[in-house]
């Protein structure tokens, strides 16, 4: 489809050509990232120096240095300014590192690492040979082992030389200030316990809005505001990223009694994520922007999301349990709840606020949009000429034109049916009933998007009440009957599949369960294709760990290659939390305490913070440290690795793809823009670092320059990409035995 859109940020010409007469102080800022130099970026420079996965990278913060950790456990020092490798530091970490900092006001000299063996290290390049590479093992200046499992992620609070915060899947954030000591008290002291918990999550995991933290949250990630470093962002192993302010904090505490998690500030959820129940779907990364407003959340199994931390902005939405029922309830709109209509771009005298020119732009989208959906043709293209009316200009057109480009995007979202295209199906046709409450299209849309997530009684109610509105449109009796019929059969199928059950559990009962079975509870037969009706992702009970024995006998004196996997596994499998598997720390605190909250007072469910956009094209499944992050200065674009290989990056404000580029032969977990320059670092699977700059003599939207894939390349990723999300954890598990390329303690399964 021929069409085009243009870029918000002007013509670069025209923004240079504006320094001679506007004094700006922040052009810098402008130009870093300009659309122009984004679709110029292109591989420059691989850098080689590491012998395993590089899980993490990152940046000084003047942008002259970078650090990166990796399976071989080595931390690397390299220098932005000549491209090469400065120092490489033996770390002496027994597993994978999975993050990295440079501690900030020490003119680069101390730099801290966090690894899967649940230690914290730091070092001080200063015990470097000025030669560089000749020495590469120092003894570290402190190390700190008060974690019990894997530390997942580093922070470092701009300013402030002497402290770093490090998140772990045990469920504690915890503050290590270099003043106090160099290394946790010593096993069998009088006082052995680390007080250096800031953040308890223990019991702080919740399976929805409404139900109550019981169960640990497993830390994945975390971020410090660099404006307002009192607030901390946190992310783990539910969909609930958690807002809190340091200063409201209790005490620092340690590990001996889990206690219930303090209040936090906000949860940050998109809506319909937030009532799973059973899910195994979790924040792989989370982080502020540049100017601290707004926060980015990574799912693994769903997109990346954003959302405003400011209440008092207008694009905020909080929302209780209660509203995510209302949502897809035909009820409150027939009261008249949240009836109010949509001011959105209307001026005081009723008239858009909008120039002639954008108003008939405006519609010329509209139309590409709806010549798409009756084609049936170019559903991706026709949802970005929408996303471009309703998030690029969605205050400066009117009610009308907003209500029929609201329901144009919600038929092509369930024409595409891409992973929760359904649930943006029913936000549109819900906002378009806001608009205007009788509304058949939007109706039965609506009921259409419910009946794909098995919603069979409020997608009925939907359907008979578009009919009602309009019961001489053949087109919409048509569609309603459709939806009767389809809820008629899916009744009757699911009737079939509960009779079922009760034979398939006597048959279980005598038999001697699978692997999958045991990690998942599966109920088998769970195929869901990317065309069929939307399922939730796999569920659980409760967390289970896998204990891998690989030992083989090897008498005849022979080596055994470590990298492959024998057929025959030793497997250990306990819940976690199981007391059998307690283990002591090398200072004595008992991986999971007992529990000291008595007479607790009744839970109080609490509200959320609902996402303003959404970003599609990646697959977030194969690995657990997958970043997704803000690009520039100003944060105008976001960007994120994928399991295919490549990154992506997006327009912030209209969720339009404007890069597609292959950065690994496997997977890209990680993305760091420089501080000032159009350069980016990535990494992943591979042993390598990428440079990438805009350096590329042709500019580009989605391909990678003249060398890129083209448009028809992009789908065809983004699609499979699209089905990999769609598949149940389970298949990727057996999928990865049968093909012998399950290895349980690389990075793959980070």
């Amino acid at each position: 489809m021929d069409y085009s859109i243009c870029f918000h940020d002007g013509n670069i010409t025209d923004l240079i050509n504006s320094r001679t007469l506007h004094a700006r102080h922040d052009f810098n800022n402008d130009l870093q990232m300009h659309s122009s130099l984004v679709r110029r970026l292109t591989l420059e420079k691989e850098l080689e120096g590491h012998r395993g996965c590089v899980n993490s990278i990152a940046w000084n913060s003047e942008g002259s240095l970078l650090i990166s950790g990796s399976d071989d456990t080595q931390l690397n020092i390299w220098s932005y300014s000549s491209r090469k490798l400065m120092h490489s530091i033996e770390t002496g970490h027994s597993a994978n590192i999975f993050c990295a900092k440079f501690v900030p006001e020490t003119s680069d000299e101390l730099v801290v690492s966090g690894a899967a063996d649940a230690e914290v290290r730091l070092f001080n390049l200063s015990r470097l040979r000025k030669s560089g590479l000749e020495e590469r093992a120092i003894i570290p200046s402190a190390v700190f082992q008060c974690h019990t499992r894997r530390v997942k992620k580093l922070a470092v609070e701009v300013g402030n030389p002497n402290v770093v915060w490090s998140a772990s899947e045990d469920g504690t954030l915890r503050q290590h200030d270099f003043r106090e000591g160099d290394s946790c008290p010593p096993a069998g002291s009088s006082h052995q316990e680390c007080r250096n918990i800031l953040l308890d999550l223990r019991l702080g995991a919740k399976k929805s809005l409404a139900d109550p933290p019981k169960q640990s949250l497993a830390l994945k990630s975390f971020d410090i505001s660099s404006t307002r470093p009192h607030l901390l962002l946190v992310g783990g192993s539910d969909t609930f990223a958690r807002l809190y302010d340091r200063r409201m904090l209790p005490p620092l505490s340690s590990s001996q009694y889990k206690l219930q998690p303090p209040p936090c500030v906000n949860y940050f959820c998109p809506m319909h994520l937030s009532d799973l129940g059973r899910s195994s779907l979790h924040l792989t990364h989370v982080t502020f922007s540049p100017s601290g407003e707004e926060v980015l959340l990574s799912y693994s199994g769903e997109h990346v999301y954003l959302m405003d931390v400011n209440l008092d902005s207008g694009s905020t939405m909080r929302y209780s349990s209660g509203d995510v029922s209302n949502r897809i309830s035909l009820s409150p709109l027939l009261r008249g709840v949240e009836m109010h209509s949509s001011r959105s771009g209307v001026s005081s005298n009723g008239f858009p606020r909008t120039n002639k020119a954008g108003l008939d732009r405006c519609k010329k989208l509209v139309q590409i949009a709806e010549k798409s959906l009756k084609t049936d043709t170019d559903y991706y293209y026709g949802i970005e000429a929408c996303n471009e009316v309703l998030d690029g200009h969605g205050h400066e057109i009117g009610p009308t034109l907003m209500h029929e480009c609201l329901c144009i995007r919600a038929s092509l979202l369930l024409k595409r049916r891409w992973k929760s295209d359904s649930h943006m199906a029913i936000r549109d046709c819900h906002r378009a009933l806001i608009i205007n409450p009788s509304s058949t299209r939007a109706l039965i849309c609506m009921a259409e998007a419910l009946f794909l997530l098995e919603k069979h009684k409020e997608a009925l109610e939907f359907a008979i009440a578009s009919r009602s509105l309009a019961p001489t449109d053949s087109e919409i009796m048509e569609r309603v009957e459709s939806i009767k019929k389809n809820v008629a059969a899916a009744e009757a199928d699911k009737a079939n599949t509960e009779s079922d059950r009760g034979t398939k559990a006597s048959y279980r009962a005598g038999r001697v369960l699978s692997l999958s079975d045991i990690i998942y509870h599966s109920e088998g037969d769970n195929d869901a294709s990317i065309d069929g009706p939307e399922r939730e992702d796999s569920e659980y009970d409760e967390e289970l760990e896998l204990d891998f024995d690989t030992s083989i006998s090897t008498e005849g004196g022979y080596d055994v290659d470590s990298d492959v996997l024998p057929r025959n596994l030793n497997l250990r499998i306990h819940r976690i939390g199981d007391s059998a598997v307690e283990t002591e720390r090398p200072n004595g605190s008992c991986e999971w305490p007992l529990l000291s909250c008595e007479n607790e007072a009744p839970y109080q469910p609490e509200m959320a913070v609902d996402m303003k956009q959404r970003y599609v094209g990646h697959c977030n499944i194969g690995t657990d440290i997958k970043q997704a992050s803000f690009i520039g200065q100003r944060g105008e674009y976001i960007a994120s690795g994928s399991d295919d290989g490549r990154w992506f990056i997006w327009e912030k404000k209209t969720g339009r793809l404007i890069k597609m580029l292959h950065g690994d032969d496997a997977v890209v977990n990680c993305i760091q823009c420089h501080p000032h320059d159009c350069v980016i670092a990535t990494s992943g699977i591979d042993s390598t670092i990428k440079i990438w700059s805009p350096n590329s003599p042709v500019a580009s939207i989605v391909a990678g320059g003249a060398a890129g894939p083209e448009t028809s390349d992009v789908l065809d990723a983004m699609e499979g990409n699209q089905r990999r999300l769609c598949r149940t954890r389970e298949t990727i598990l057996m999928h990865e035995f049968a093909e012998g390329s399950f290895h349980p303690f690389e990075c793959t399964q980070s």
